[in-house]
């Protein structure tokens, strides 16, 4: 990684990215280890609002100068429709946004079938309400240095009366870079077209960064003409914000049900990833863990399912096949390009002990920010049709075995010859705890809604304090 060069765009591939107005938590990884929190703000007053807005911008991290902040982490800064709203967004800017963000997520439940345990219902304040404004991610390498940066965004807010915290979660990296299942994660996301990162092999070609940043062109040649107005728009994104509890217990106890051995449960286990717990992809080692494999950035994601289109190494339904199908689905009508977002995930929680099969009554799991410009046919698209549904891979009754909903009805099909072997009365692993959909804007865009003046020679709609 280029940790040197100060150049505020990047020109490689076919478009220049105006990083240095783009958030840090859009375009760069989180630090290796991390520690970190995320924080909720309910804005009460718009002009209370525009002044916390104001003191907190400088301290927002860009994708420019990431590697050597302002501050000895870095700071993200995101707003539901609420929120805008809140801020006083005049109502034409507002009703410019796509209708899946302006419902928010948790009316969009049916359609991303959050339902049963996972329904908004079941979901943790604010989340799902309409008092979820503002939130906040902060990370750092180390303790010292988050209380240092939430000291700063405190002062962003002291004697702010009207803009109260409403929700706060610490989240830190467990051992080894795992989550909580014990299995490696982060180990791919998209290449973004532009931006500058280094791209591992096996990430596959450049995506257009349209499909992630508003202002450029994205994969069908098109750039977004909103939000209104284009100060707004550029260099902005949507998040899917998601927090999910995880049952370490209950997925422990199933694999000893359903295994004869040790050996067993960990391929059992590997089946329903498509990864080892090293992070090696089972088509490339399909019969055993391969640690090595699995710890080199630069062999462990170059894989494809063209050798393996009967999913005899890697089931249609493993987790990572669903999210990310490669090209698997060639020879369907599926674009796979246009269902791609970023990921950027934080665990919560302490790790269960190694053999505890009982649950312990602990909250652990994991925080996920799923980046795109356009979230319904990526976030939601994703989450409907690929991760809890299987028509698109001819198991119409089956989910994603680690994420699914199926609350104790779950089957899991692993293609085997002579004969399949189908695994029934999945739980639920995974539980959602609550959700939100974000607008993320660049440092241009959230100097405007702070009613500061930017370089468009038109004046402040939100200047009016």
């Amino acid at each position: 990684m280029d940790t040197k060069t100060d150049t505020s765009t990047f020109a490689r591939d076919a478009v220049a990215l105006d990083v240095s107005d783009i958030q840090a938590t859009v375009l760069r990884p989180r630090p290796s280890p991390y520690r970190g929190e995320y924080v909720v703000l309910r804005i009460d007053d718009a002009v209370q609002g525009r002044e916390m807005l104001r003191r907190i911008i400088p301290h927002v991290a860009t994708a420019n100068d990431w590697w050597e902040p302002t501050l000895p982490g870095w700071l993200g800064i995101a707003f539901t429709y609420q929120g805008l709203r809140a801020l006083g967004v005049p109502q034409a800017s507002l009703d410019s946004f796509p209708p899946e963000f302006r419902e928010g997520m948790a009316a969009r439940a049916f359609a991303i079938n959050d339902l049963g345990g996972n329904a908004p219902s079941n979901w943790e304040y604010p989340f799902g309400t309409t008092d979820m404004h503002v939130a906040l991610a902060i990370y750092a390498r180390d303790d010292q240095s988050l209380e240092l940066v939430l000291d700063r965004a405190r002062q962003s807010h002291n004697d702010l009366p009207e803009v109260p915290v409403i929700y706060r979660m610490k989240f830190s990296e467990l051992p080894g870079g795992r989550n909580p299942f014990g299995f490696k994660d982060g180990l791919h996301n998209p290449h973004v077209e532009g931006s500058g990162a280094p791209a591992h092999p096996g990430f596959g070609p450049s995506i257009k960064a349209g499909e992630f940043i508003l202002g450029y062109p994205d994969e069908l040649g098109e750039t977004a003409t909103s939000p209104q107005p284009d100060v707004l728009r550029r260099n902005g994104t949507f998040l899917a914000f998601r927090k999910f509890h995880t049952r370490v217990a209950a997925f422990r106890e199933y694999l000893i049900e359903h295994a004869s051995s040790a050996e067993e449960q960990e391929l059992i286990a590997a089946k329903m990833v498509g990864r080892w717990r090293s992070g090696a992809p089972l088509v490339l080692s399909p019969e055993q863990d391969d640690a090595t494999l699995g710890a080199d950035a630069e062999r462990n994601d170059i894989f494809s399912y063209a050798n393996d289109m009967q999913g005899l190494k890697c089931p249609f339904s493993a987790h990572i096949r669903r999210v990310n199908p490669r090209d698997a689905l060639s020879n369907d009508v599926a674009a796979v390009n246009l269902h791609h977002f970023l990921r950027r995930g934080t665990n919560y929680g302490p790790a269960l002990p190694e053999g505890v099969v009982e649950d312990d009554g602990e909250e652990r799991g994991g925080v996920f920010l799923f980046v795109g410009a356009h979230l319904r046919r990526q976030f939601e698209f994703v989450q409907s049709q690929w991760m809890t549904d299987g028509n698109f891979i001819g198991h119409a009754e089956e989910q994603d075995p680690i994420v699914g909903n199926a609350e104790g009805d779950g089957i899991f099909t692993i293609p085997k010859r002579p004969v399949r072997r189908r695994l029934h009365g999945l739980p639920q692993f995974v539980a959602v705890r609550g959700g939100e959909y974000c607008f993320m804007p660049g440092l241009r865009a959230l100097r405007w809604l702070a009613g500061m003046d930017v370089e468009n020679g038109e004046p402040n709609p939100l200047n009016r304090s």
